[in-house]
């Protein structure tokens, strides 16, 4: 993909060059001097930038083409990242040129399947998924103001009810992860994580009635260490078995 400053670059030379297009006209440009045709140019009849279209791999199709719609920068992008004629990503951007989402198919199956959202400063702020192609977002993955995943809520079962949760980091390693395992919209295992993301220690509500009376503990080189619980649910371990 090109960037958008040598695009901009590109243009400023062409108008100021004398190859500038007659209103209303298509320029046509071999930027890589190959005898192929690689770039189009579209322009309005007050002389404005239309579309660009872009021939990035030589096979004589477009594959890219940004939208200009007379402004000064693209308002969309759309790419087709494996070159089979179809349009796989598209990406907005703001009046001011600064891009805010992009969405992809990323199974290049016809449907889009993530969503990736951007603040003013190009940092990540969020991220849809549609992990099994039915159209609806399952997961969800937010970021803080560094660009960094702080937490992520996902749909396992298909059911429009979230049945995971996690909790990242500072280092965006896994912290926490839970379970809705029974589908009543509350989680009943609990994973905990050492920082270098290796499992720690999962508790469980094995009766479901809120209060953890199994736990789990594992050495940071993931083998179980030992076992505890609550037998007669008040609270408190009353059996522990070592591995």
């Amino acid at each position: 993909m090109i960037p958008l400053r040598v695009k901009f670059i590109l243009v400023l030379f062409y108008f100021l060059s004398g190859v500038c297009p007659s209103y209303g006209e298509v320029l046509q440009i071999d930027n890589n001097y190959d005898g192929k045709m690689d770039q189009w140019h579209h322009m309005s009849d007050d002389n404005k930038i239309i579309k660009i279209e872009y021939d990035n791999n030589g096979d004589g199709k477009i594959d890219q083409t940004d939208i200009y719609e007379k402004n000064k920068t693209p308002v969309r992008v759309e790419v087709d990242r494996n070159f089979d004629g179809n349009t796989d990503q598209f990406q907005y951007y703001r009046t001011d040129g600064s891009l805010e989402k992009i969405e992809k198919d990323t199974e290049f199956s016809g449907k889009i399947n993530r969503k990736e959202n951007f603040n003013t400063n190009g940092l990540l702020t969020n991220i849809e998924i549609d992990s099994n192609g039915d159209e609806k977002m399952d997961g969800w993955q937010n970021f803080n103001d560094q660009g960094k995943i702080m937490n992520a809520e996902y749909d396992t079962e298909h059911n429009g009810k979230v049945d995971r949760w996690e909790i990242f980091g500072s280092n965006e390693t896994i912290k926490i992860a839970q379970f809705d395992t029974n589908k009543d919209s509350k989680p009943d295992q609990f994973q905990y994580f050492y920082p270098s993301g290796t499992l720690k220690k999962i508790e469980f509500d094995t009766n479901l009635n809120g209060q953890i009376d199994r736990w789990e503990f594992y050495k940071k080189d993931e083998k179980l260490d030992r076992v505890e619980l609550d037998r007669n649910h008040d609270g408190k371990p009353d059996m522990i078995k070592h591995k």
